[in-house]
């Protein structure tokens, strides 16, 4: 295990999850009565993240695409999403009910480990071994635990403005690596 590979991972995982810039919408969900299970969440997120990271190669070869396809396009994703996070627009959109607990729906599926954060694990695939990902995937997933778990407290300490800037540094990260992810598989 290459310890600048986990750092590498780590920090894409964790531009693409952007737990950060999604804790408003956690603080809403929230106030709004809906319950959220750190434990349930996270473990939710993990099962489905490392069976992505297992079995994405063969999902994808059921339908007869090459993982450096796949890695292109989700090259393209993260560099849409990293616009998203600059521009303060939403390109892709969830749909999903309101009500009862929102741990598994909408946060473990598709807020943590959604459509980004599933394309980047198989993009990460093609560059880096899947020890260096799985140790990200949980460092990610320690991140997240905490984060969950103290969301009453964090909506206290980190101004609105903090939380728009961390959000734009991680987009400006997020476009550098997908033009960087592109450039290797063109």
């Amino acid at each position: 295990m290459n310890v600048a590979a986990i750092m590498s991972v780590s920090l894409i995982l964790f531009s693409v999850i952007d737990i950060l810039g999604n804790l408003p919408i956690i603080l809403d969900m929230k106030k709004n009565g809906i319950e959220i299970k750190a434990t349930v969440a996270t473990f939710s997120a993990a099962l489905i993240m490392v069976a992505f990271l297992l079995f994405g190669s063969a999902i994808l070869g059921l339908f007869g695409i090459e993982v450096a396809s796949f890695a292109l396009a989700g090259s393209l994703i993260i560099f849409f999403i990293g616009l998203e996070m600059i521009l303060g627009v939403r390109i892709f959109r969830d749909h999903h009910e309101d009500g009862g607990s929102g741990s598994i729906v909408p946060i473990a599926f598709p807020l943590l480990a959604g459509a980004g954060t599933l394309t980047t694990i198989i993009s990460l695939k093609a560059e880096y071994d899947t020890y260096s990902i799985l140790a990200g995937i949980i460092i990610n997933l320690m991140i997240v635990f905490v984060i969950l778990q103290s969301s009453d407290w964090l909506s206290k300490k980190i101004s609105p403005q903090l939380s728009a800037t961390l959000r734009k540094i991680f987009g400006i990260l997020l476009i550098a690596i997908a033009i960087q992810m592109f450039r290797s598989y063109i």
